[in-house]
């Protein structure tokens, strides 16, 4: 360049003062460069298709392609497109000034244009656009502007000032000159560029190639599939972009795909895995579909589905966000929360439906079953239409049930959903805490997992049925039965066993065991105070309650023996480690226990 044509211009005020946050403060990820420059092309030659419809002239050639090209020996990435070009004053305007934005102020154009006139306009060629300063010391934009003969070249180290000055360009379009930083050099590397444009562009339906030994290799799929119309799509190419989205191997269970239009318009293929991943449950507990806007990717961090749905995959691509500076705070605008809304209601409705053929549910159910009932703990809106989607391994019953089938089957006079907590479901079914419900018949639901302790607690009820842990409902079973008066065995074995218990008291609701543990009822239960413990959160335990079963041969002999204070004392302790055992903890002192058990398999009771 010529000293006598350069043009030295003072970026806008506002330029100087956000430079600094677009660089180091608003993205997490400085590959984002590449989608920002990537995106502003494609958007260029959008523009110029756009502007052809009225002038032949302007019409982007037949193979307009995106050019990334890297150059080791030189340390420059070029971004080179066959858009709309710009011509001097737009440069200084549109890169000079970061409130302004070509796209912006184009768009504003178009709000009289028939909706079939409208192009897909990815971009706002403004604050993105400095992004290039992540990776760059040193920019240049060289340009050409459709329809005439000028080129110029923009060029700033994005320190307060920029320069102008002629150029030429064979054809209209821009090219963008990166002069990489060392720390960047990886982005110098076509394997590298080529993974970036696949993951944040992939679907841009301008091929984009990356140049490597000299020849343009396509990088991007170029076809937005949740754009066509579900008739348009094979099962084959669903699975296909499942595997690709998620890396997943599998095949989908469920495959949602529809196009909303109206006041808001957008497009969602949504899939549920067909098979669990490792750390299904306690991964990270965000939700990660896709969000794009105009079928350029933003993010996957919008919370577009809560943490109970965090299992879904997909794409949401909307015509109704701007892509600005907010773009990775997406989450907190209206449009988002209908997106949002209307999708949590598509997936409940497509799990209400799959749910009809019990055997396909199960295979759901069993993958993803415990990171639904979180729902039910954290979604108070949801709470009744995921209830009905619940399932439950039974006392009485095979297979899975629900709640709609425990409530056909509750006995007359039966008020209440009885469930049991515990570490694992076949344990649960041998628990003594079943005995008195197995003997009057009354089913008990099962719940092994984790969040099992919670949720109940939010929902309190189903169809007007409260639910209550057996562990808790130890006086409803019991009501209006006679039984042995044993009330001196039960102070003498209150006094010995002291602070370790709440209280000892008889029982009804045991047949085979002789003792079971009770929670209060109050707080927390067994399974959930045993939780507590093991997480270190036990502040304040609550003391259990010792039940006794008058009619065990056992305790009809410490009955008559009541009188030998020792023995007592000594029983009451091996009962109450006992009591802990069966209910899967260790008693405080497992080599006491273990000689007191074998002192009494000797025959010192005998």
């Amino acid at each position: 360049m010529s000293e006598a044509v350069l043009e030295k211009h003072e970026f806008g005020a506002e330029v100087g003062r956000l430079l600094d946050l677009v660089v180091h403060s608003l993205y997490s990820e400085r590959e984002i460069f590449l989608r920002e420059l990537v995106a502003n092309a494609a958007d260029a030659v959008d523009r110029r298709r756009f502007e052809s419809l009225t002038d032949a002239a302007l019409a982007p050639p037949a193979e307009a392609t995106i050019r990334v090209i890297p150059d080791k020996d030189a340390k420059t990435l070029v971004i080179s497109d066959d858009g709309i070009g710009m011509s001097r004053q737009e440069l200084i305007d549109n890169l000079g000034t970061i409130a302004r934005s070509g796209t912006r102020a184009f768009t504003q154009n178009l709000a009289d244009a028939k909706p079939e006139d409208r192009p897909n306009l990815i971009g706002q060629f403004g604050v993105g656009f400095y992004s290039a300063f992540m990776v760059a010391d040193r920019v240049e934009v060289t340009s050409r502007k459709a329809g005439t003969d000028h080129a110029f070249t923009w060029a700033s180290d994005g320190t307060g000032q920029f320069t102008l000055a002629p150029a030429t360009r064979e054809q209209p379009g821009t090219d963008i000159v990166l002069y990489i930083k060392d720390d960047a050099a990886e982005y110098l590397d076509p394997t590298r560029l080529e993974t970036v444009i696949r993951k944040w562009a992939d679907h841009i339906t301008l091929p984009i190639t990356v140049t490597r030994d000299g020849k343009d290799e396509k990088a991007n799929e170029g076809t937005a599939l949740w754009r066509k119309p579900k008739s348009e799509v094979t099962e084959q190419a669903y699975k296909e972009f499942y595997r690709h989205l998620g890396h997943f191997f599998d095949d989908p269970w469920a495959t949602l795909h529809w196009r909303a239009e109206g006041t808001l318009e957008y497009f969602c293929l949504l899939f549920i895995p067909g098979m669990k991943p490792f750390d299904a449950v306690d991964n990270d507990r965000d939700a990660h579909v896709r969000l794009h806007v105009r079928r350029m990717f933003i993010t996957d961090k919008a919370e577009l589905l809560p943490a109970w749905l965090r299992f879904v995959s997909g794409v949401v691509d909307t015509e109704d966000l701007p892509l600005n500076v907010s773009r990775e705070m997406l989450q907190s605008t209206p449009v988002l929360a209908r997106i949002r809304k209307a999708m949590i209601h598509r997936v409940l409705g497509e799990l209400k439906t799959r749910a009809a053929d019990a055997a396909d549910y199960a295979k759901f159910w069993e993958n993803f079953g415990p990171i639904l009932k979180e729902g039910i703990w954290e979604d108070a809106e949801h709470r009744a239409e995921i209830a009905p989607l619940l399932r439950f391994r039974s006392s009485t019953q095979e297979g899975w049930v629900s709640l709609p089938d425990y409530v056909s089957r509750m006995r007359d006079g039966q008020d209440t959903i009885y469930y049991l907590t515990g570490d694992d479901a076949d344990a649960l079914k041998s628990s003594p805490q079943l005995e008195g419900f197995k003997a009057k018949g009354i089913e008990v639901l099962l719940m092994p997992d984790s969040i099992d302790n919670f949720w109940p607690e939010r929902l309190d009820s189903f169809e007007e049925k409260k639910l209550r842990s057996v562990t808790q409902a130890a006086e409803e079973l019991g009501k209006g039965e006679d039984q042995p008066d044993i009330s001196p065995l039960l102070a003498a074995m209150k006094e010995a066993l002291g602070d370790r218990v709440s209280d000892v008291r008889a029982t009804a609701r045991l047949t085979d065991s002789a003792v079971v543990l009770a929670s209060q009822g109050f707080g927390p239960d067994l399974q959930m105070q045993r939780l507590l413990r093991r997480a270190g959160r036990a502040t304040m335990p609550l003391k259990p309650v010792l039940e006794v079963n008058p009619r065990h041969r056992l305790i009809e002999t410490l009955v008559a023996k009541q009188e030998d204070k020792a023995l007592i004392a000594e029983a009451a302790t091996t009962l109450l480690d006992l009591a802990q055992v069966q209910e899967g903890d260790l008693p405080p002192d497992p080599g006491a226990f273990a000689r007191r058990v074998t002192d009494l398999l000797t025959g010192k009771l005998a």
